[in-house]
């Protein structure tokens, strides 16, 4: 095959990597509160299936660059596309939620490394001119996965069972590796620096730390327990700092911070996405659990916001030329917050559409949210730093999706308890985490003007979340 053939070839299988990935973030919802009930638990435990997957992702993600330079390109993501597919047979056959969260783990293992190596493979093949170009090409894979996912996944636990929400990743996970092995260049390993493992652990541990003392409440009531856990987290956060000054290289450097829209933006990402990634994991409990709606009508459901998303990607840059990436955040913040809080109204007297009118400005406005978070971010770091600030800033977005399903499940289980109500407790975790939402309002106001980088935004939008 000659250049071209083979990079084409690169490109779809990068692609249906990121497909995989993509979709299962979003597959899984529509089906929890089928798996709960084959499983025996409430669907609202089934909450840490989502977050063993992202907070798994978000420990690993640093060391996907380290393990491509020490053993391949080639050889990481063939490991990575088979260790997802074997999670993913082990979560079609999980018995019991503590069966199906290990084999989660297992899927996030293989997941964590599917996007950042496929990226680094095309950053490697690509010339720079071609670079973008791929990375859109490669994205569309990563907008079609959420489109798909929450309707296929309804689909499935209707005409099938839940089981092959899972079982669906092995076909495509088996071409996969035939076209990875026949198809990308074999490539050496490369004298890598020394991985750093402590550092590694301590950032691990604090975001485990955290993810724990957010769920301890409301599953144990064991508030002694949620603050032990909080603090541990603050303490290995808090030690990083000085480990990271006595080492030349560190898993992050501190000099990532000194660039202000950097932290800022980093900030402003963690507290946004909270609010925004409860709202897939929510919704379809809500409809199915107090609304009455199949899992199939759900998935359904869900789609005008994955569409609507997609479609809103091309308002990002003209906007913020126009407007200056402050006050985009600011009022386009404010809408994704409202809109989160509006899902409390929905009733079942509620009319289809106006639900799905406010599910569509929830989808266009956190699908630009995303994109302009994301450029603004990572637009004023030195080259020297956009590798480390890349990695960092995917960690924190893997975090903020688990704190979101976590922090969401366990407020509708505390309103819930507190008034008898199940209906009114999802009401009120609407309200909680919409609130969250618009405080990123707050955070994002401190951002310095800065002049608008159109390629930065359109990277933004061409890397996908």
């Amino acid at each position: 095959m000659n250049q071209d053939s083979n990079q084409t070839a690169l490109l779809w299988i990068v692609a249906a990597g990121f497909f995989m990935q993509a979709l299962d973030t979003t597959i899984v919802n529509t089906a929890l509160p089928s798996i709960a009930h084959s499983m025996g638990v409430r669907p609202l435990v089934m909450q840490w299936a989502i977050v063993a997957y992202t907070l798994t992702m978000a420990m690993l993600t640093p060391a996907s660059g380290w393990l491509a330079d020490r053993f391949g390109t080639r050889r990481v993501y063939f490991a990575a596309i088979l260790i997802f597919v074997l999670g993913s047979l082990c979560c079609a056959g999980a018995h019991t939620l503590g069966q199906l969260v290990i084999a989660r783990v297992l899927q996030g293992i293989g997941g964590s490394m599917l996007l950042p190596i496929g990226r680094l493979a095309v950053l490697r093949s690509v010339s720079s001119e071609q670079y973008v170009s791929a990375l859109a090409m490669i994205s569309v894979a990563g907008q079609v996965g959420p489109i798909v996912g929450p309707t296929l996944g309804g689909w499935f636990v209707e005409a099938i069972s839940w089981h092959w929400i899972f079982l669906i990743n092995v076909p495509i996970g088996a071409v996969g590796l035939f076209a990875v092995h026949r198809y990308l260049p074999r490539a050496t390993s490369t004298a890598a620096p020394r991985f750093d493992l402590a550092g590694c652990a301590l950032i691990s541990l604090c975001m485990i730390a955290f993810s724990l003392a957010v769920d301890a409440p409301a599953q144990s009531h064991r508030t002694a327990w949620s603050a032990g856990l909080f603090a541990l987290g603050i303490a290995s956060a808090l030690a990083y700092v000085p480990y990271a000054r006595g080492r030349a290289n560190p898993l992050f450097k501190l000099s990532l911070f000194g660039e202000p829209n950097f932290s800022v933006g980093l900030i402003g990402n963690l507290v946004c996405r909270i609010g925004s990634s409860a709202v897939p994991f929510l919704v379809p409990l809500l409809l199915q659990l107090e609304l009455g709606y199949t899992p199939l009508h759900s998935g359904l459901m869900m789609l005008p916001a994955a569409l609507a998303g997609a479609l809103a990607k091309r308002w990002i840059a003209p906007l913020i030329r126009r407007y200056g990436y402050d006050t985009f955040l600011l009022v386009n913040t404010l809408i994704v917050g409202a809109a989160i809080v509006s899902f409390a109204l929905i009733t079942r007297t509620t009319p289809v559409v106006v639900a799905l009118i406010v599910l569509a400005v929830f989808g266009a406005a956190n699908s630009m949210q995303f994109a302009a978070m994301n450029s603004v971010t990572l637009k004023g770091l030195s080259h020297e730093d956009a590798g480390g600030g890349n990695s960092l800033f995917s960690m924190v977005q893997m975090l903020a999706m688990g704190l979101g399903v976590s922090i969401g499940g366990s407020l509708v289980e505390l309103f819930s308890d507190q008034w008898q109500s199940a209906l009114l407790g999802f009401r009120m975790s609407f309200v909680c985490v919409g609130g969250i939402t618009l405080a990123a309002a707050l955070i994002f106001r401190r951002l310095e003007e800065a002049p608008m980088v159109i390629s930065s935004v359109k990277h933004a939008t061409a890397s996908g979340r």
